[in-house]
């Protein structure tokens, strides 16, 4: 059984963002990039399904501009093995919307022929949430998202998942996408062994327009700000005191 991993380049999660002066976005000049997290636990749950024997191949998948053969690079020396890049951009300020990134997904799925896709649940860069939803839609596929625990058995995946009310467990057949969360596991870090290794290994380039997509943008940003500085805090002189400090917040 193949497994896709569809991997995203952001903005690394230990770097404070910067706004462009003229708040139409992120300024992502001279940043530093990586993986997204929630891709690096999909990337090793998909390896760790192959240590297991139940996967035979680890497809890494990246959309977006030249520069995420880095990325993919990662993933690669992470287990994955072998990766394919679309390029759908020239700049590094243009971001692929949801539904493009589903729809060349499924092209990729359409000519892969994969029995699972393992995602991350979203990408920290925009926090969308989205991709893998759609394109589970666009497959007719089973979705299990928000993944805390995968078991597969046969021709079903059992998969746990995180609910605002605690754990959910659902059975869903295959093919089937999952969207992984923080706690499926611990992604691993890539030896220098390994590192060198995934130099050799392949990356197919291919743009949208060879999978028949158009990534034209259906959404327009219109300002970007900061988030409001956190105002300080206040010392009260009796519990009765905090109570109606919280009332007066409309928070009771």
């Amino acid at each position: 059984m193949k497994v896709i991993v569809p991997v995203k380049r952001v903005i690394d999660y230990n770097v404070k963002a910067r706004i462009k002066s003229d708040g139409s976005g992120v300024d992502l000049d001279n940043v530093k990039m990586s993986m997204n997290p929630f891709d690096e636990i999909a990337i090793e749950e998909a390896v760790r399904l192959k240590e297991a024997g139940t996967a035979s191949e680890v497809i890494a998948v990246s959309i977006g501009v030249k520069q995420a053969q880095e990325t993919l690079r990662t993933a690669l020396a992470m287990g994955a093995d072998r990766a394919i890049l679309v390029i759908a951009a020239d700049d590094v300020h243009t971001d692929i919307e949801p539904l493009a990134v589903a729809k060349i997904l499924k092209a990729v799925v359409d000519a892969e022929e994969p029995g699972l896709v393992i995602a991350g649940k979203q990408a920290i860069d925009n926090d969308m949430n989205a991709t893998g939803q759609m394109l589970a839609a666009l497959l007719g596929w089973g979705q299990a998202t928000f993944a805390s625990e995968l078991e597969l058995s046969g021709d079903s995946l059992t998969v746990t998942r995180e609910v605002d009310g605690g754990l959910q467990k659902i059975k869903v057949k295959m093919p089937a996408l999952v969207t992984a969360d923080l706690r499926l596991n611990e992604p691993r870090y890539a030896s220098l062994p390994n590192i060198m290794k995934a130099k050799k290994k392949p990356i197919e380039e291919t743009t949208p327009a060879d999978l028949g997509v158009d990534v034209s943008p259906r959404l327009e940003v219109v300002r970007v700000t900061e988030p409001d500085a956190r105002q300080a805090g206040e010392i009260v002189a009796s519990v009765d005191a905090l109570i109606e400090k919280i009332k007066a917040v409309g928070v009771l």
